[in-house]
């Protein structure tokens, strides 16, 4: 098959799934799944609010982010469970494991979600929506709970299409079907449109996605800068990203951090992404390693995660090179919605001492060695003193006593 073709394997209400199946097998004789019920955490605390929602409560207008006191008002009879992170993590991973049986070729991008790419077991089926149909029976079958399936010639548009009518259900959303299935569909539908970004939009007068592929991009991008572009291509289904599925001995070096009050500014998010520039590529130093991926990950105080990555022209472990590439790569991300976690990942190691090919647009040779030395110079002072031993000016300023 000559066309690429996409699936988007996405759990229903993951984590109220896996709670219900848990409490079904511990002997309950009430299914969360079939009455109004939510997954929240502690009212006293700032996590509780909903984090997954069932059918049924839907019903009531309850939405996945509102605190659960509000959920209790819209529904007085709501049933609430906390959640349980161990038993999801271990549902996923024996969900990820059954996929990567079916085909290897897989990105899991977050604990309920995953890319699989079709083409390596075409041969296997008679066509994808068959493939489809088997692997979402076949899941709830074998684990007892039930999983949407999109079917697209694009990653974005296969995520979009998993997000149709719901559960236990195969969309297609083919580049030639979006003026039918996809324009007619408000722009907050749109992957990655968040609430800020819909409300620039509406105020624009752009109600549909069908508006936004027809508004002239330049437009856009004065608005919302380089996301306003980002949202365009997507409305217009043009994605050119592959499936990325890495080895685990190839697992990359990263770290997250929870903010202790939601980032607001893109200054306040920049100077997180320095500190975990820092800790990433002090890593990577330690462990004489170079990444030529970089990947950045936000959580918004919704409790919804996006994440994009960049292949590197080569190799690095320069804390500025990695800083840069993820600011860049926020900028295109970030909707203006508060954010309650940041991440930064790198992928693609190589050893430092395995030849790399540099590009005629590297920086000039003599500028990368003095900032190795100033790199190494910091993690030396950080080993012997201690890891806030030294800071950099932009962190000394900076209102949040963590960094």
């Amino acid at each position: 098959m000559n066309t690429p073709v996409f699936f988007h394997i996405d759990v229903n209400s993951a984590f109220l799934s896996w709670t219900a199946l848990a409490l079904l097998e511990a002997g309950s004789n009430t299914d969360l799944r079939q009455i109004p019920s939510i997954i929240g955490g502690d009212m006293s605390t700032r996590h509780g609010v909903v984090l997954a929602k069932s059918i049924p409560a839907k019903a009531y207008g309850i939405v996945t982010g509102e605190p659960v006191a509000n959920a209790f008002r819209k529904c007085p009879g709501l049933v609430t469970s906390p959640p349980d992170h161990e038993l999801y993590h271990k549902r996923s991973r024996e969900m990820i494991a059954y996929l990567a049986g079916v085909c290897p070729d897989l990105e899991q991008v977050s604990i309920d979600e995953c890319y699989m790419d079709y083409a390596p077991i075409s041969h296997n089926y008679a066509s994808p929506e068959r493939a489809a149909a088997l692997i979402k029976d076949t899941i709830r079958e074998k684990f007892g709970f039930t999983v949407n399936v999109g079917i697209s010639d694009r990653k974005v548009l296969s995520k979009m299409a998993s997000d149709f009518k719901k559960p236990d259900l195969v969309h297609t959303l083919y580049s030639w079907e979006i003026r039918e299935k996809l324009w007619p569909l408000p722009v907050s539908s749109l992957f990655m449109c968040g609430r800020s970004s819909a409300n620039v939009l509406r105020n624009l007068g752009i109600l549909t996605i069908g508006d936004l592929a027809k508004t002239d991009p330049s437009i856009l991008e004065s608005h919302l800068k380089s996301h306003g572009r980002t949202l365009w291509d997507y409305a217009n289904g043009q994605d050119s990203s592959g499936i990325f599925s890495e080895p685990a001995k190839a697992k990359g070096i990263g770290n997250s951090v929870t903010l202790s009050a939601d980032a607001v500014t893109r200054e306040e998010a920049a100077r997180f992404l320095l500190k975990l520039s820092e800790s990433v590529a002090g890593r990577l130093r330690d462990s004489h390693q170079l990444a030529g991926l970089v990947c950045t990950e936000i959580k918004y105080n919704t409790f919804r995660s996006v994440s994009h990555q960049t292949v590197l022209d080569a190799p690095t472990d320069s804390t500025d090179q990695i800083y840069r590439q993820a600011c860049a790569l926020f900028d295109e991300l970030w909707d203006g919605t508060p954010i309650r976690l940041l991440g930064i990942r790198t992928g693609r190691l190589a050893e430092e001492t395995d030849p790399i090919q540099l590009s005629l647009f590297d920086l000039d040779f003599s500028v990368s060695e003095k900032q190795r030395k100033l790199d190494a110079a910091l993690d030396q002072i950080r080993r012997r003193f201690g890891q806030d031993a030294i800071k950099r000016g932009s962190l000394v300023d900076s209102p949040h006593s963590d960094l």
